[in-house]
């Protein structure tokens, strides 16, 4: 593909200064055409460097062109058009160059409107500025200037001028059309990609919580509590673990029903969780009427300390359990441990030798009268 875009004296406007940043324009144009559509370019590095000298020497360009504008007193109205197609250049061209990575063939598109521009404001409004200075030199006032200048000169060059300001208006609108879609779709794909990071949060949140309880499920439980074994193993430190079973539970279903006991389960829960305070800490419900905390770095006193605290917010629902042969209302029994994680004689693991202490723990409880919490013998 030739990118060329090639220079001849038909650009020349008779301003020596302006026609001078003329060619250094068109040059910089050929540099960066080249850059697009050279396999050996030097990749995106090389397309920025000349993509902004371009559009800072076009900008130097436009002050020089509009400070000499006002110095040779051009009519307000030439000034005013002028200046913003200046702007809209600078605009356009940057929205082109920020949208390129989405566009089907970028360098065509980039190429083709920096052709049109170069060709409307070479051959068309700059020739046009420097036909109404020359006007202001020979005598002209600037109003007289600009309304001769909009009488029809050359009727081939104004047919050829309105062809490449169309051509350039066509493409301005389809650039700032494609901008606009790309923005679009861009907004659509954050909110489609945030909607879908939601659902997929909600999911991993259903996935780890008990759907009656409101708390971490079994399988949840597993992992926070490999993990915090796995942690402390390392530290050295003590992991403790709280197993929680309601009191007669079976009895106070068959007492009061199905339907009841659920809302049972769900307020010792709550009464449970109302005691942890620590991110690290979790309450889960281990199966049935039992539930299980774990409490990582904390001393066995610690650890009896938060169970005694349960023991006690529990009763203090006073929950109606009037075939309960512990008191008359909803308690609970827990059993305690706290230890560093280690490996198990026989290949347990050290999870796996905490619930088992903790949960002999709770037999213990319950041995000695239940409503109460029972610590794992050494």
């Amino acid at each position: 593909m030739d990118t060329s875009f090639v220079w001849d004296d038909g650009f020349v406007t008779g301003l020596d200064v302006v026609d001078v940043q003329h060619r250094a324009l068109v040059d910089l144009f050929n540099e960066l055409s080249q850059a697009l559509f050279s396999p050996a370019s030097g990749g995106e590095a090389l397309l920025a460097d000349v993509y902004g000298r371009l559009l800072a020497y076009t900008a130097y360009h436009f002050r020089e062109e509009e400070g000499m504008m006002e110095r040779c007193g051009l009519d307000a109205r030439h000034l005013e058009s002028h200046r913003l197609l200046h702007q809209q250049f600078v605009e356009q061209v940057r929205m082109l160059w920020l949208q390129r990575s989405s566009m089907a063939d970028a360098g065509t598109t980039l190429v083709d409107f920096l052709t049109s521009w170069l060709g409307l404001h070479i051959l068309g409004i700059d020739q046009s500025m420097a036909r109404q200075i020359a006007s202001i030199r020979q005598g002209l006032s600037a109003a007289e200037a600009f309304e001769r200048e909009r009488e029809a000169h050359d009727n081939g060059i104004q047919a050829l001028l309105k062809m490449i300001s169309k051509l350039y208006s066509a493409l301005s609108v389809q650039n700032a059309q494609l901008a606009a879609a790309n923005q679009h779709l861009e907004e659509r794909v954050a909110l489609r990609t945030q909607e879908l990071e939601a659902a997929n949060e909600r999911l991993r949140t259903l996935s780890r919580t008990d759907a009656l309880l409101g708390i971490a499920n079994r399988a949840h439980f597993n992992e926070w509590l490999e993990q915090a074994c796995a942690l402390a193993r390392r530290a050295r430190r003590p992991v403790g673990l709280v197993m929680i079973d309601v009191d007669h539970f079976k009895r106070y279903n068959d007492r009061y029903g199905h339907q009841q006991g659920d809302s049972c389960l769900q307020a010792v829960a709550q009464a449970v969780s109302r005691c942890v305070r620590r991110s690290t800490d979790l309450v889960a419900r281990y199966g049935g009427e039992e539930l299980a905390v774990v409490l990582p770095d904390t001393e066995e006193a610690g650890v009896v300390a938060m169970a005694q605290s349960m023991v006690r917010e529990v009763r203090a629902l006073g929950l109606p359990h009037a075939d309960s042969l512990v008191e008359p209302w909803v308690t609970i029994s827990a059993g305690v441990c706290s230890q560093v994680p280690h490996q198990e004689a026989g290949g347990a693991s050290a999870s796996a030798s905490l619930v088992a202490r903790a949960d002999a723990a709770l037999y213990e409880a319950k041995h000695q009268g239940r409503n109460r919490c029972a610590v794992a013998v050494p």
